[in-house]
């Protein structure tokens, strides 16, 4: 009875894809893919453009031939097996350009991460499943398609950051999305200063790395004296000093980062706080059952009518049940940024239409729940239910 409340309870709340839509999605995902013999080992997608393009000209010639290129292409697909190995050490991460051309064996969890070889994000990913495929992506939309087009298992995603504060882009990007949040990790932040052997610190001018991490690393790099330059990520930063074999240029990223792109930790902890924790969201097709079995946490966004006390009325059905709210971020709503004014204004745009993203210590599973938020659903303009996950404790 729990279980079926459970499912009511959602269906209302939010909009779940038919079957029949998951399943073209799958085989459209599944038409562009070859047979691949891999190890399960390898932590890097394999892409195989210049394979799909000579297939693709025997079918074009094939096509011509009888005009049946569709199940032309299908037996190539199953008769052809192919032994694809990276000659790059440190291959691109995927780009939307190219999501249909990742292949996987399947033997294994793949997760996506956003960044390249080295990055805190495959820390993270790595830290949630030790046995998974970690698949670097080039911007946080590619991890969350690379998802819903079934190239991989998982996305591992960062949304908070204890120093930072949050990733307001993932936060748009979840509700862009049909994915459901399944769990979350947590990961202590060591940031290191790197540069190629033989460079010393007073031989630095410059340090590249996530705007984030230099602002995070502020103190330290003001003492040096280092002029500081952001790119997109804090591996990125590292592969980029050790590429091009800069003398003057460090970067700030992570230990295994100078492992992998072979530079020399010059200096280990330069974050201004040692308590830098930044909790990552684990990302997924399908919800996972909720259980009562340990804690668990439910994440949800909503908007409001405007009105006085609005606001207050929808925290107040958590209070009311005593149920713990952890977490609250307001977005404006892209599609409709601004409200008019009702108060004899001319009618000009006044208010603000703001986006209610909330976490709350609850499970699904339990009854007082779903009680607040069919509460809440009474005078919500919008409310979906991004996730109800076990709560991530370890710091390590």
């Amino acid at each position: 009875m729990a279980a079926f409340a459970i499912k009511s309870l959602v269906s209302q709340i939010t909009a779940k894809h038919s079957p029949s839509d998951r399943a073209s999605s799958r085989i459209e995902i599944k038409s562009a893919l070859i047979s691949v013999k891999r190890r399960c080992g390898s932590k890097i997608p394999v892409l195989a453009a210049s394979i799909h393009s000579e297939s693709d000209q025997t079918i074009e010639a094939l096509k011509k031939k009888n005009g049946n290129a569709k199940n032309i292409q299908s037996n190539l697909l199953q008769d052809a097996e192919y032994d694809v190995a990276s000659k790059d050490a440190h291959p691109r991460p995927l780009s939307s350009t190219h999501l249909s051309n990742s292949v996987s064996s399947g033997s294994c969890l793949r997760v996506a991460y956003q960044g390249v070889r080295g990055a805190y994000s495959e820390s993270a990913a790595q830290k949630a499943y030790p046995n998974c495929e970690a698949v670097p992506c080039e911007q946080f939309d590619t991890a969350f398609e690379s998802v819903e087009r079934w190239l991989v298992d998982r996305a591992v995603l960062p949304i908070e950051n204890s120093l930072g504060g949050s990733i307001h882009r993932n936060y748009d990007l979840l509700l862009r999305h049909r994915l459901h949040i399944v769990g979350e990790v947590k990961y202590a932040v060591r940031h290191c200063l790197l540069a190629n052997h033989g460079v010393k610190i007073e031989d630095l001018k410059r340090v590249l790395s996530h705007p984030q991490a230099l602002a995070q690393c502020e103190n330290t790099l003001t003492k040096l004296g280092l002029v500081r330059e952001a790119v997109d990520d804090t591996a990125g930063a590292a592969k980029h000093v050790a590429l091009q074999k800069l003398e003057d240029t460090g970067a700030v990223a992570s230990s295994a980062a100078a492992s992998i792109y072979g530079l020399n930790i010059l200096a280990e902890d330069i974050q201004d706080d040692s308590d830098n924790v930044t909790r990552f969201l684990i990302l997924a097709r399908e919800p996972i059952i909720p259980g009562t079995d340990r804690p668990f946490k439910t994440s949800i966004v909503f908007s409001l009518e405007e009105g006085p006390g609005v606001l207050f009325k929808a925290l107040a059905v958590f209070a009311l049940r005593r149920i713990n709210l952890t977490k609250i971020e307001s977005r404006p709503l892209r599609k409709q940024p601004l409200r008019a004014s009702d108060d004899g204004n001319n009618g000009l745009p006044k208010y603000f239409d703001y986006l209610f993203y909330v976490d709350f210590e609850a499970s699904m599973a339990d009854e007082n729940a779903q009680n607040a938020l069919r509460h809440l659903k009474e005078f919500a303009t919008f409310l979906r239910v991004l996730g109800s996950y076990p709560v991530h404790t370890s710091m390590v």
